[in-house]
């Protein structure tokens, strides 16, 4: 595959901020250790597509933060997300990429740090022969979502519940899409995900990912003191 053939990756991302983003995870461990996870598995997303060979896009949540997202990628095109549920907001972005001309997109977000290069190139070697790829995320969601033709519709599914990756799925075969799954992985939501996630990551040579190891080292040890403090 040529680089001119790769598709585009999308970076779905929020400006990690004190209280916004991350509620459920924030619930579990606080607020201030729930941003440090957040710019962490942030790091974690742009390192898999720092030296990607096809287009870059990183898509901030808010226009305030167009230049910040800038300084994440250089190179990315900057492409603000709309108003609406994730699934709106996916599908607002898709449609531009595609009057723009690209043939085929990649979208991740930024709370699965299992993903790796290696997942993105699978994902485009798959999409020669399929319509839609998917990554389903071990508690029902997905970790990423590619597609060569336009997305059914997607403001109705399920989102950020555990049925959105059987009813995505659905919706694209019910389009007529064939549809490649790659390898379940796992995000990062709620407290429980950091210990299984952290020892996912125990071998993992890479720098933004030994960075977030220790911040889950530390968020769960401060977790743990905090728990026998008020035992």
């Amino acid at each position: 595959m040529s680089a001119l053939n790769h598709p585009t990756v999308i970076v779905f991302c929020k400006r990690p901020h004190a209280g916004t983003g991350k509620q459920r995870l924030a619930a579990g461990i606080g607020v201030a250790p729930a941003q440090s996870i957040a710019e962490a598995l942030l790091d974690c997303a742009l390192e898999d597509v720092r030296d990607w060979p096809g287009q870059v896009v990183i898509a901030p949540a808010s226009a305030d933060d167009r230049d910040w997202a800038q300084s994440l990628h250089a190179t990315a095109e900057i492409m603000v997300q709309t108003a609406g549920n994730l699934g709106q907001r996916l599908q607002h972005i898709d449609e531009c990429l595609l009057r723009q001309g690209c043939a085929q997109r990649i979208f991740i977000g930024t709370d699965a740090p299992l993903l790796s290069a290696q997942t993105l190139r699978e994902a485009a070697t798959a999409l020669q022969h399929n319509d839609v790829v998917l990554q389903p995320a071990l508690d029902g969601g997905v970790t990423l979502m590619a597609t060569g033709p336009a997305w059914p519709g997607l403001s109705d599914l399920p989102w950020s519940q555990s049925g959105l990756g059987v009813a995505l799925q659905a919706s694209c075969l019910v389009a007529g899409h064939s549809v490649s799954l790659l390898p379940a992985g796992m995000d990062i939501d709620v407290l429980e995900d950091l210990q299984p996630v952290q020892a996912e990551l125990q071998h993992d040579p890479r720098p933004a990912r030994r960075q977030l190891r220790k911040v889950i080292a530390a968020v769960l040890a401060n977790a743990a003191v905090s728990m026998e403090s008020t035992a």
